[in-house]
Parts: structure tokens; C-alpha cells; sequence
């Protein structure tokens, strides 16, 4: 149940390898944020977090071929993200100086995951290329070892390499596993890209919500839709981008029969809401303002990657 995603980024290609090696292809699904509470800074500087992640059947593409004499390079353009800073290329970097592997591998990567959205877009791909070239460099690391690899390239780099939908605490990298009901959701992207960094220094960003437990939800999963679970970075992010705000008013006038109602994603710009019913979703998401992306996608109960680590 994907939809096609209006993003300057979704059309990336994969151009002409130079030496013509066989790629393998994998997918890197997105994530929302179906609640996410700060509750606290520690004394590093980074904020205690509280938040139910679930993922999606939309996403990025993958491409890895494995390299005999040690090279690691992207073979493709990705518009917005230099190679030096694409956290698939670290990823990859990271996990050869960790286990010494004489491997390399040529990376290419077909970006549908808006850039900026709050979907989890670039540490999805990095965790794809753990868990696959965990697989392919024949390495037989633990989900736990790989884990805290990812942890290195951020906190939501060990949600994608969990491999199942989660209750997350601590700076967002511990993580319950969670069953959650399958529903389908409307994504929205308004024309706005939110640096996550700008959205966690706002000196107007609350940091002492109340902490929950997953006992609090564990029975009722869905307790979490009622309007005490909400992000904490949403205000904060309407005030600086209000194309974030103009999405969020658009999709609460048209979520009456949805199951969360409209809220962001992440640090934003994304915003969504959960139905039940993938016509009333799709009904929702066809009568989007002009100038407004996204897409339409389901739940996923697990990584499809989730088997390539121990």
C-alpha cells in the first residue's frame, strides 16, 4: 500500500555501476512516532525520550554489492546528502573498522523517504546496510552487537536493526518489543525540511513531561491515541515552520474517523493519522491540498531485515 511520494528526492536513481558488479537490493522501511514524550535532558546534553515507534510498508531501496579488495563507496547521487555524511556510507565504515573485515561493498541507495520528515529516512538505510552486510560479509554478529554499532550513528539507527515495532526510552535506544494492531496510515509532507538539532536546542521545548510505563498502554495498545500521548516537539516545530502547522489544521478538519488523530512524526515535518480502514485512509489522503506530498502505508509488525542478525 504505497502511494507515490511527492519529494525532490524520490525520482534518485541508480546510475551505471563502473565496474559492473551484481547488486542485491534491500529495504529500508520508514517509522513513525506514534507518541513522543521528553522527558529530561541527561548531563551530556542528550534528551530522555519516550516514544512508541511503529513501522511502515514504504521506504527506501538499497543496493549493495559486495567488493573484494576492501572498498567502500556510493555508486549513486542522492540529492541533499554528500557521500561523507550519508549515514548508510558511515554505517558501512563503522562496521569494517569494528570487526577488521577485508570487504568492501559499493552502495547505492533509491530515496522515497523525505529528507527531514521525521520518518527515520537516513538511519533506516544505515541499518539495512548492518543487517545486510552482516549477511553478506559473513560476519555473525548479534542483533545486540550490531545494535550498539548503530547506536554510534544515532538513536534511532537500533530501532531499525530491533527489527519489530517498540516502546522506546532512555535517548531512544532502549527499546520493548510492542505488538501493535495492523492499521493503516495517511503520511503528509509539507514543503518544509526540519532539522531534528534546531527543533531539540529550542529554548521553548518543554522537557519534563510525565513518565509512562509500558504497562500503561501494554493492555489496551491503542490507549495511546487519546490526546495525553502526543509529541512534545510538535509545538515547537508549528512555531518555526508553520507549514507544519498548515498541514497539521488540514488533517485534523478530515481525521474524524481515524484511530490517532492527526499529529507528527519525529522531530517533524511529517505528519500523520492512523485509521483503521485502508478506504477511509485513502479517501483522506486523494483530497490533500495541492503543494502537500506523502503517501499512504501500513504497519509493519516487523524488519524485513530482522533475520540477519542473531
Amino acid at each position: 500500500m504505497q502511494n507515490a511520494l511527492n519529494t525532490h528526492d524520490a525520482g534518485s536513481r541508480v546510475h551505471e555501476m563502473h565496474d559492473r558488479i551484481a547488486m542485491e537490493t534491500y529495504f529500508a522501511p520508514a517509522k513513525l512516532n506514534l507518541f513522543l514524550h521528553v522527558t529530561g535532558r541527561r548531563d551530556d546534553g542528550y534528551h530522555l525520550l519516550e516514544s512508541v515507534f511503529q513501522l511502515l510498508d514504504f521506504g527506501d531501496t538499497v543496493h549493495l554489492a559486495v567488493r573484494a579488495d576492501g572498498v567502500i563507496r556510493r555508486v549513486n547521487t542522492v540529492s541533499g546528502v554528500p557521500e561523507e555524511i550519508d549515514l548508510a556510507v558511515r554505517a558501512a565504515n563503522l562496521l569494517k573498522a569494528a570487526t577488521g573485515s577485508a570487504f568492501g561493498v559499493n552502495i547505492a541507495i533509491n530515496k522515497r523517504i523525505p529528507l527531514g520528515g521525521g520518518l527515520g529516512g537516513g538511519s533506516s538505510d544505515a541499518a539495512a546496510v548492518l543487517l545486510a552486510l552482516n549477511r553478506l560479509w559473513h560476519l555473525g554478529l548479534t542483533r545486540e552487537r550490531l545494535m550498539q554499532i548503530g547506536l554510534k550513528l544515532g538513536a534511532d539507527v537500533p530501532l531499525f536493526i530491533f527489527g519489530q515495532n517498540a516502546f522506546a526510552t532512555g535517548a531512544g535506544e532502549q527499546l520493548q518489543a510492542l505488538d501493535l494492531p495492523r492499521r493503516v496510515y495517511v503520511v503528509l509532507q509539507p514543503q518544509a525540511m526540519v532539522p531534528t538539532a534546531q527543533i531539540f536546542r529550542s529554548p521553548e521545548l518543554t522537557r519534563n513531561a510525565k513518565s509512562v510505563k509500558i504497562t500503561d498502554f501494554s493492555a489496551d495498545a491503542w490507549v495511546f491515541a487519546k490526546p495525553q500521548f502526543r509529541n512534545d516537539l510538535e509545538a515547537v516545530a508549528k512555531e518555526q515552520f508553520p507549514a507544519v502547522e498548515q498541514a497539521l489544521k488540514w488533517l485534523a478538519r478530515h481525521d474524524a474517523n481515524a484511530v490517532i488523530k492527526a499529529r507528527m512524526t519525529g522531530s517533524g515535518a511529517c505528519v500523520f493519522a492512523g485509521f483503521d480502514a485502508p478506504d477511509a485512509a485513502e479517501f483522506v489522503f486523494r483530497q490533500r491540498p495541492a503543494g502537500i506530498g506523502g503517501f499512504v502505508a501500513q504497519g509493519l509488525n516487523r524488519h524485513p531485515l530482522a533475520d540477519f542478525a542473531v
